[in-house]
């Protein structure tokens, strides 16, 4: 029978997002790639330690048995073939069943995303995250300068999202910032049961709630919205929700309050943020990746 990606949550992701290579990413910046591969040949047998997205990437390989295989997770890297032999001998020494991995020697990985249909694109490569949005993809930047995922949730993947320009399109934001935030309550109260239109990340939460009812009951998922909206505007979020049939676990209406404290009581496996400033004041606390989609993030 022919293999298939069909009904499976496929998160494709690069190797620095996955395990820390930064010292060795340092030789391949500075434009010796013979060095880096001479490097990572030497360090084949040495296993890489885990990278930021790493207890995600576990965590959801989790949902496989031996009944089934709900998660396909592809290495899609810029690595040459040669250190690709490293990543996935990493991945065995890690206890990560990868299988699959594309490995394009410097050249942009993205558009392989189309063949695979990856509901998500992890990678350090701020530009290669640019176009998989623009294709269509779920795609966030891994900040490498992110703390680890802690460890007091071993049967929960736990992934907190932020709102708008991310779950939900921009719309909302746009009045925000050209109107200020008495004009942004006003345009949200007024359409308080009109739907947002879906952001770049509505495909992810969809397919991680069929999974979640399709899964393991060893493994469960737990979501949040984790958003500067408050109320009034919050019913719009609430009802945009409910209109999709999807649920999230916990919600998070901050009113602008900084979101890394919050996030560190919650303990996701990852966040995902369009807003740089936010994505940063995260990732002091929590794995965090920015969305470079919606107005705060204009074309460069």
């Amino acid at each position: 029978m022919a293999v298939s990606l069909d009904n499976k949550l496929v998160v494709a992701i690069s190797s620095r997002a996955l395990f820390n290579f930064e010292e060795e990413n340092a030789l391949f910046d500075s434009g010796d790639a013979r060095a880096y591969m001479k490097l990572q040949l030497e360090r084949l047998d040495v296993p890489a330690r885990p990278g930021i997205a790493f207890s995600l990437i576990k965590k959801l390989l989790a949902f496989n048995d031996a009944t089934a295989q709900r998660v396909e997770v592809v290495i899609l890297s810029r690595n040459d073939p040669v250190s690709g032999m490293r990543i996935f001998r990493s991945g065995d020494a890690n206890e990560l069943k990868l299988e699959r991995g594309v490995f394009t020697q410097g050249r942009a990985p993205f558009r392989y995303l189309r063949p695979l249909r990856a509901h998500l694109f992890l990678s350090a490569n701020a530009e290669d995250v640019r176009e998989a949005l623009a294709a269509g993809f779920p795609a966030a930047r891994v900040l490498t300068e992110s703390v680890l995922a802690g460890s007091n949730y071993p049967d929960e993947v736990r992934i907190a999202f932020d709102g708008d320009a991310v779950l939900f399109s921009d719309e909302a934001e746009r009045v925000f910032q050209a109107q200020g935030l008495d004009a942004f309550q006003r345009h949200e109260s007024s359409k308080a049961a009109q739907p947002l239109p879906e952001g770049p990340f509505k495909p992810l939460l969809a397919a991680l709630h069929r999974l979640q009812q399709a899964g393991t009951p060893e493994m469960r998922i737990r979501t949040a919205l984790v958003t500067a909206r408050s109320a009034p505007a919050h019913e719009r979020a609430i009802r945009t929700l409910m209109n999709w049939d999807i649920r999230v676990d916990e919600a998070m209406f901050l009113g602008g309050l900084p979101k890394g404290e919050f996030l560190r009581e919650f303990e996701p496996d990852f966040f995902f943020d369009d807003q740089t400033g936010h994505v940063d004041h995260a990732a002091r606390h929590v794995p965090s990746g920015h969305v470079a989609s919606g107005i705060s993030n204009p074309p460069r």
